[in-house]
């Protein structure tokens, strides 16, 4: 491969694990330069040190996103946290903060408990086998993010149907957008319903809170981010975790059994799986240099998240799960201020859907052989398509 091709190799993958490729990059290359259409260069970072380092300086590095808009992109700023820096960056984020500590968070704990349940209960009722995605996987971050917000129970069949199909392309690329149209025009008007009458959830408390210091297009623009981030990445992770443990009968007695270890599999399974395969784009605010290569002002970094949680200087065997291996935080939810913000709670969901589900259902197993199992295909969050299960 050379640099004057833009690989896709970082968004492919054979099963779990990231293309070879991807690996001797890291290697031999590990901020690799590649062109994309219109000459400009953008470099791949690889290695966990190189990629931690321009995730956490926000100094050297841009995520605005009027840089994209200068490297001749039409589409609109789609807002939220991840295309923003400091100061703007700051202001936002303050808002938000205070709403995902641990402490506010475990206020939702029995109802993420509730609506596994429900799901549990729906799977039982249609029986064997069935698509664990549709039935499981898919339903419970987009409801999960619901009772967050506090969307009104008799909107959150339509608010689940817009979720849904935003992140579906089957359609097409049109349909898809469609749905992100029509769901930003429903958050919009949840947010100016709840400023005139707040209710218990975040966008109610956020008013309550800070009242006229945020608009209503900041607060439809939190919702969906929360949407954006919270809904896909979750659904993956619920859907592999669960295909791994299948294929891992020792560690899913374990996770069974609840307990401690439940958390340590829940952060190794999201180091090894990491789902977000790639950080938002930076971009250089100067002349600078990473891992050895001269970068432009201005040239996009992408970095890849895949190949840093993979990196053999975090210890051995990076390629293999080991909830007992002692290694350095792992970048699966990104890395200094731009970290996801919702990763308290797409852990707590985790934690309390994988035990239910295997308690539930002692005899889960794949209902059709592990190489039949459709994964995703250059997708900048990986996952599976549908994951068909027995019981």
């Amino acid at each position: 491969m050379s640099e004057n091709e833009f690989p896709l190799v970082q968004f492919m993958r054979e099963g779990f694990d990231p293309v070879a490729e991807l690996a001797r990059i890291r290697t031999e290359q590990p901020v690799f330069p590649m062109q994309i259409p219109g000459g400009q260069t953008v470099w791949l970072a690889t290695r966990y040190e190189d990629v931690r380092a321009v995730l956490g300086d926000t100094g050297r590095f841009s995520n605005d996103f009027g840089n994209v808009i200068g490297m001749g992109a039409t589409q609109d700023d789609p807002g939220g946290l991840g295309f923003r820096d400091p100061p703007e960056h700051t202001r936002l984020r303050r808002y938000l903060t205070p709403e995902f500590t641990m402490r506010r968070l475990r206020r939702l704990e029995p109802r993420i408990e509730a609506i596994v349940e429900e799901h549990l209960d729906a799977m039982e009722r249609k029986g064997s086998p069935v698509d664990l995605v549709e039935m499981f996987a898919l339903p419970i971050p987009s409801l999960v993010v619901c009772e967050l917000l506090g969307v009104p129970y008799d909107e959150r069949s339509a608010f689940l149907r817009l979720s849904t199909d935003r992140f579906d392309f089957s359609a097409g690329p049109e349909a898809s957008l469609d749905a992100v149209n029509e769901s930003m025009a429903f958050l919009t008007e949840l947010a100016a319903r709840e400023r005139k009458n707040p209710g218990e959830g975040l966008l109610g408390q956020l008013v309550r809170d800070h009242g006229d210091e945020i608009s209503d297009k900041e607060l439809a623009g939190f919702a969906d981010g929360l949407l954006t981030g919270g809904h896909d990445t979750s659904t993956s992770m619920l859907a592999l975790g669960t295909l791994w443990l299948l294929e891992n009968p020792d560690e899913l007695a374990k996770v069974r059994e609840g307990g401690e270890h439940v958390s340590k599999v829940v952060e190794e399974l999201l180091r090894y799986m990491t789902v977000v395969q790639v950080a938002f784009p930076r971009f250089a605010r100067e002349d600078l240099e990473l891992g050895g290569q001269q970068i432009a002002k201005g040239e996009m970094v992408l970095c890849s998240l895949t190949a840093a949680n993979r990196d053999p200087s975090l210890g051995a065997d990076m390629d293999s799960v080991d909830p007992l291996r002692d290694a350095p935080s792992h970048l699966a939810f990104g890395h200094g201020i731009h970290r996801c913000i919702g990763a308290p709670l797409a852990q707590m969901e985790m934690r309390i859907a994988y035990p239910a589900l295997l308690r539930r259902f002692p005899s889960l197993r794949l209902a059709v052989p592990y190489d039949e199992v459709p994964f995703r295909e250059l997708a900048i969050v990986y996952g599976v398509k549908e994951l068909q299960v027995a019981f």
